[in-house]
């Protein structure tokens, strides 16, 4: 059951509508889907994810424009993260189609190889790279890098080269896997399975989570009970269209946190003074996720049409708290779309689809998780691009207008927009969830039910930081109720009418947990039991995000912001498609007739899946519509020849503008080595040497330095021949530069 529904996606979109086109692909297209097979078995890491594929879309689409007449190169040639790409030109060749194709494969392959090779897959992915290198006719011996000659490989070789060399000092600390340099989360960590949630110290903070085996979504266990929060300092990370306009620098325990976009914090307990209007908001949030979670449950007999007839075709999103609250209904769950009369490219009205209402949100939840293929949120739409781009009734006309462009022109254009455009979210939204450092709904709601109920001073368990009461939902445990326990030991204590978890599944292919009245302290997310939440903060939504912002650059590539025919969907199969838990009980189509109508159900399903509140959905929403349109606006400036000048690099504003780690001297060295670092302002400077698998083998700098420049040797005398990095780190500057140690 879990292993069929992974490809239902793709059959779908090809056979049962039987509306996609049967086409041989670019090679961009090939090399896009190779990689997707990468990433679904890869390590779920969203906005790592989202880099590398903006990456490959880099290589690619420069060598693609580096033969074009009009279009302008991205990397090649320019100024970007504060590296310089030199590029001299090459020359055009008798067959420029095949040229290009041969330096986008080179580019592709040489890159992907070496951002996959520390996947848990990595033999899979090294197969078929090199399996699709060769089925094109390519030669893995030729490793050149001189284009000089006109050789379409050495140009890809290079384009490699150069992203790869870039990507050491993008901010990313991809050199070190993309371990965190100074974060510390302040919550102890939170047990799922112990009763309750009595370590957390601040409800307003991330909590990590810990479990006997942590899986990630896509299927790979992680060698550790407790994962440390992924990327909370993504704000560092070079990205593509974002300006220092978009930046804010806040600091915290002498560190800096790079955020875009900034929304502003989220609604926060006021742990001294609980009853005001900004802790009533938060106990409406996250009492939201719970009652929601009793919308699972497909046998509570009701009924939702699904289709576009009835849902969607959401226009305006909320602005104050008084919106918010009417955005999303809490008792019956949904949003405010009412869904649209006709099909504006049939002429028809859109056919009713009726569903039990507990399949449908436990289909959203899961297909929403991590894509139809586990693909990650970026790849997933990059998935849903290549869907359109295959449909019979899609015409490739850029921005829906002028001539048909051929498949290859219009997949480098297209990937580099997407890639460009889920890059820039991705940093938005790391950036905002490692600086407010957000609680999740699981921390939040056993805080505070642990605290009693808030409502009625009168009644027992009384507690000001206590979750409201609402009959039917959440209540107290009653004497003579089933949940009393043992001698009354839970009466008095909060028990909440949702999902009631994992202990009622023995095993998730023939059992369902259905919906009924559980302790509060044994509350779970919709996920896996292995997973339980993601391990980062909640604020903002990374779904929303990633999903506003590939909707809006959709509507803007194809200049509609329908699906071809005015709809698309996806089959999940009775009894196959669920993993969690045993369902759908019936067949379950979801439908979107707009992007954006997607991108608002892929919203809608974090807060059934139990992950987000509705507090951090709609920021992330917001923010995607600002970065798609600039994404797309600068990237058409390269694709017309607009840009003439390096782009300016948003990093360039920084307090380090003008830092830069110098060569060490000499490379290879026994026993010593020079190391020449600037600083345009004061700051602390922190200098240490790692070998390669990560461990640090010095420190030679760890101080307050005031502006100008500096030398500083290092000693290896005490250490064996090898390879090494030194990396330098002032402010939220990080740089990394290997050395070679011979003796």
């Amino acid at each position: 059951m879990s292993i069929n529904h992974r490809y239902t996606f793709v059959l779908f979109c090809c056979i049962v509508v039987s509306l996609a086109a049967e086409a041989k692909h670019s090679v961009a297209r090939e090399w896009n889907e190779a990689m997707m097979k990468a990433i679904r078995k890869d390590y779920a890491r969203p906005p790592i994810q989202a880099r590398n594929l903006f990456h490959v879309s880099i290589a690619m689409y420069d060598a693609w424009a580096a033969f074009d007449a009009v279009a302008k190169t991205f990397f090649l040639g320019k100024t970007f993260g504060g590296y310089t790409c030199s590029f001299n030109g090459i020359n055009t060749p008798a067959n420029v189609q095949s040229a290009r194709e041969q330096a986008i494969s080179y580019a592709a392959y040489r890159l992907l190889k070496h951002r996959y090779q520390r996947s848990p897959a990595v033999k899979d992915a090294y197969s078929r790279f090199d399996s699709l290198f060769m089925a094109l006719g390519y030669d893995t011996l030729i490793t050149s890098t001189d284009y000089s000659s006109g050789s379409p490989a050495a140009l890809g070789n290079y384009i490699a080269q150069q992203l790869i060399q870039f990507g050491n000092q993008d901010g990313s600390n991809e050199l070190f896997d993309y371990g965190n340099a100074f974060y510390k989360p302040l919550n102890p960590a939170i047990d799922p399975v112990k009763f309750g949630d009595s370590s957390i110290t601040d409800p307003n903070r991330w909590q990590p989570i810990t479990v006997g085996t942590f899986i990630d979504q896509n299927g790979n266990p992680i060698p550790v009970k407790t994962p440390p929060f992924l990327c909370p300092e993504w704000g560092n990370v070079t990205p593509f269209a974002m300006t220092a306009n978009d930046r804010t620098t806040f600091k915290r325990g002498g560190n800096d946190y790079v955020v875009y976009h900034d929304p502003g914090p989220p609604t926060m307990f006021d742990t001294l003074n609980p009853m005001n209007e900004a802790t009533d908001l938060y106990k409406w949030t996250f009492s939201l996720v719970s009652i929601w979670q009793s919308h699972l449950d497909p046998s509570d007999s009701v009924l939702w049409d699904i289709s576009p007839a009835s849902v969607g075709n959401v226009h305006q999103l909320p602005t104050t708290t008084e919106e918010l609250k009417n955005f999303y209904n809490q008792k019956s769950g949904g949003d405010i779309g009412k869904g649209r009369a006709l099909n504006p490219k049939t002429g028809q009205p859109y056919s009713p689809q009726i569903v039990p209402r507990g399949d449908y949100t436990r289909v959203l939840a899961e297909f929403w998780a991590d894509g139809p293929s586990s693909e990650t949120p970026p790849g997933h739409w990059f998935t849903i691009l290549n869907y359109v781009s295959d449909h019979s009734l899609f015409q490739k006309r850029f921005k829906g207008q002028g001539a048909i462009i051929d498949d290859l022109e219009w997949d480098v254009k297209a990937y580099f927009i997407m890639g460009g455009a889920t890059h820039d979210a991705a940093i938005s939204a790391w950036g905002i969830k490692g600086w407010y450092d957000y609680v999740r709904p699981i921390s939040a709601i056993r805080y505070m039910t642990d605290r009693g109920q808030s409502t009625d001073s009168t009644l027992p368990n009384y507690s000001k930081k206590g979750i409201p009461l609402i009959p039917g939902l959440i209540e107290l445990v009653q004497p003579g109720d089933s949940l009393a326990g043992e001698g009354n030991k839970y009466v008095g204590k909060i028990k909440l009418y949702t999902w009631r978890g994992h202990y009622h599944i023995k095993d998730p292919k023939i059992n369902t947990a259905g919906v009924g009245w559980i302790l509060a302290g044994d509350w779970w997310p919709y996920q896996r039991p292995s997973f339980v939440t993601p391990p980062f903060a909640g604020y903002i939504s990374g779904h929303s995000t990633y999903s506003r912002t590939a909707a809006e650059v959709m509507t803007l590539l194809t200049g509609d912001e329908y699906f071809p025919g005015g709809m698309a969907e996806f089959v999940a199969k009775k009894n196959e498609y669920l993993v969690f838990e045993e369902g759908p009980s019936t067949d379950v189509s979801l439908q979107w007739a707009t992007f954006r109508d997607a991108s608002d159900q892929c919203s809608l399903s974090r807060i059934w899946g139990g992950i987000h509140p509705p507090v951090d959905d709609i920021p992330g929403r917001k923010i995607g519509m600002k970065i798609a349109p600039a994404a797309f606006t600068l990237a058409e400036k390269y694709f017309t020849g607009q840009v003439v000048s390096a782009q300016k690099d948003p990093s360039s504003d920084r307090t380090l503008h003008d830092w830069k780690l110098s060569q060490n001297y000499p490379n290879p060295f026994n026993p010593t080595t020079t190391i020449a670092f600037g600083i345009q302002n004061s700051s602390f400077v922190s200098l240490k040497v790692f070998d390669v698998v990560g461990r640090e083998v010095a420190t030679v700098i760890n101080e307050l330095m005031s502006a100008g420049a500096y030398t500083r040797q290092w000693n290896a005398e005490n250490i064996t021949s090898g390879v090494y990095f030194y990396r330098i780190q002032a402010g939220n500057f990080i740089e990394t530069k290997k050395c070679i140690v011979m003796k």
